[in-house]
């Protein structure tokens, strides 16, 4: 009796430790298969077609003229410059809204073209910083999932306004 006991006891203890195992490997393998890089446009290029088809984030300053936007398909297209990845380099500079704006009037920096569909988001402008998770295709265009945007300009308008009416 007693032996039955304990090979029941061992077989729960083997079964605990398996789905223990379980759970540790679907943890490690997810969190590697969503881990992103965060790159400039700049780094993106340097790295060339090793990061094709990988899960990126990247960021740059929207070129306004660039954007092309169908309602029927919700296709939207546009063009980001290269800006700095390092916010003390970014504060140097003078902040986001003057490196934003630097990034999109010099012909000679680094560009991306970037498609996503979805609905045009109200913050997509000229000199907006988009920060884009996507895919870079074969095509060296930037295949963007999910696409967030930052206007500094637009705040940095309001907060003169709000402060002298104090």
């Amino acid at each position: 009796m007693q032996s039955s006991a304990n090979f029941g006891r061992a077989k729960f203890i083997v079964g605990g430790l398996l789905i223990l195992a379980a759970v540790v490997y679907l943890i490690a393998s997810s969190t590697s298969a969503s881990a992103e890089y965060f790159l400039t446009v700049d780094e993106l290029r340097a790295k060339g077609s090793s990061v094709i088809g990988r899960n990126l984030r990247v960021s740059g300053a929207v070129i306004g003229d660039t954007i092309q936007y169908d309602p029927q398909t919700l296709n939207l297209t546009f063009e980001v410059a290269n800006i700095p990845g390092d916010n003390k380099e970014i504060e140097a500079a003078g902040g986001l809204a003057v490196v934003l704006h630097q990034a999109v009037i010099d012909p000679l920096r680094a560009r991306l073209k970037v498609i996503y569909n979805g609905p045009k988001p109200d913050l997509l402008r000229d000199e907006a910083q988009a920060i884009m998770t996507g895919q870079l295709g074969e095509d060296g265009i930037f295949h963007v999932d999910e696409l967030l945007l930052k206007c500094p300009t637009r705040y940095e308008e309001a907060l003169p306004a709000q402060a002298g009416g104090n």
